[in-house]
């Protein structure tokens, strides 16, 4: 399994991002034996996918949940009787992946192509947690924007 060395992102902030700090620890954690395999993308700031491969799973197979600041992404496949396998190298089992998503990070949308589930990721800051300049000399708050 691979690790993903998220260091080269900290030197732009101060302290940690917590997103990047989760997902670390979710691939530290992770017991499901690295199936699906799946990478982690960002888009921009605010903006982050999930992309899984899925290859065998049709959407109806499928089951996306977030429960606050969980993702859940289930597949589960019914058995299909009367087959006589000489070889099975395909893996046909089901699978439980959980994504611990950071503050304000929520699901925008999830597509399938060609055997990759991608799961598109906003990072929506409420506007009383966004920062904002206060002028010096004055109690008037400056927009940002």
């Amino acid at each position: 399994m691979r690790n993903v060395d998220f260091s080269p992102l900290y030197r732009n902030a101060i302290g940690f991002d917590r997103l990047f700090h989760l997902m670390e620890n979710q691939s530290a954690k992770n017991t499901s034996g690295g199936y699906p395999p799946y990478n982690i993308e960002q888009k921009d700031e605010h903006h982050f996918r999930i992309t899984m491969a899925v290859a065998g799973f049709a959407e109806e197979q499928l089951d996306l949940t977030q429960n606050e600041n969980m993702l859940i992404v289930k597949g589960e496949r019914k058995a299909e009787e009367g087959k006589n396998y000489v070889y099975q190298g395909i893996a046909e089992r089901d699978f439980e992946r959980k994504f611990q998503l950071a503050d304000y990070v929520t699901v925008a949308g999830a597509s399938m192509e060609n055997g990759l589930l991608h799961i598109d990721l906003v990072r929506e800051i409420p506007e009383a947690m966004k920062p904002r300049k206060i002028a010096i000399g004055g109690s008037q708050l400056i927009d940002n924007n």
